[in-house]
């Protein structure tokens, strides 16, 4: 119930700071990207894909998926973190009749959410744009889509938790974004790296040659680690 209440109140914070701006440009910017590349490049594009149009849709979008979702769950976390920062209210709300527990989780599941609507734009606007470059409409692979979508983000998840802990723990966000950064280029060297690394999982999660229950299970066990961890340390720190 107190993380409900949270979460409720979250949402009203976020109204006027830009987190849903951030939400919708990220996958309406990846989408509008590829749109321009096969207008540019139609021809070349349809007889490249010729067995398979949505197959080639899918792979030229998910060759940009995992560099966004690293740079998208480093600015969301940054976001939310910073409506607290940014006007000081940390003791304020923490003097409420709410855990700090509460606290944190809600932040958490707003981040989860803007993360998930994001994917779910994603999902939705491919099929848009396949449907306006004119391919098949009764060959759309409904499944592919989804799991472009939805697979590399649950994979993802352990950057966003530990994004999300370092942002509510530092006022000065030079230190989540930069390693947020330096992940998402690292991101595009993912396939020379072992699969147990994590910032290879959301690659390996639609690419892999085994199945994408290993990616998709840790970055969702890894990722529950680091919410606790980080719920831990944060009951106990003093806020200024």
């Amino acid at each position: 119930m107190m993380v409900a209440r949270a979460l409720s109140a979250d949402f009203l914070k976020m109204r006027r700071k830009g987190i849903w701006l951030l939400v919708i440009l990220g996958s309406v910017g990846l989408l509008a990207m590829q749109g321009l590349n096969f207008g540019l490049r139609y021809d070349y594009l349809l007889q490249r894909y010729q067995d398979d149009p949505w197959a080639g849709l899918i792979g030229e979008i998910f060759s940009f998926v995992p560099i966004a979702l690293f740079l998208g769950t480093t600015l969301i976390a940054s976001q939310i973190a910073n409506v607290e920062h940014g006007s000081n209210s940390w003791k304020q709300l923490l003097a409420l009749p709410i855990s700090r527990g509460a606290v944190f989780t809600a932040k958490y599941l707003l981040g989860i959410i803007a993360l998930t609507a994001s994917c779910l734009i994603l999902s939705c606007g491919t099929v848009v744009l396949g449907l306006a470059l004119k391919f098949n409409p009764d060959h759309i692979p409904y499944l592919t889509i989804l799991k472009l979508s939805f697979v590399p983000f649950l994979a993802a998840l352990p950057l966003f938790a530990l994004e999300l802990w370092l942002s509510l723990t530092f006022k000065n966000q030079a230190l989540p974004i930069t390693l947020g950064i330096t992940a998402a280029i690292a991101s595009l060297f993912a396939g020379n790296y072992p699969e147990w690394f994590p910032l290879a999982w959301p690659l390996l999660s639609f690419y892999g040659k085994a199945s994408p229950a290993l990616p998709v299970g840790g970055g969702i066990i890894l990722a529950f680690i680091i919410y606790l961890a980080g719920m831990g340390q944060f009951r106990g720190k003093d806020v200024d």
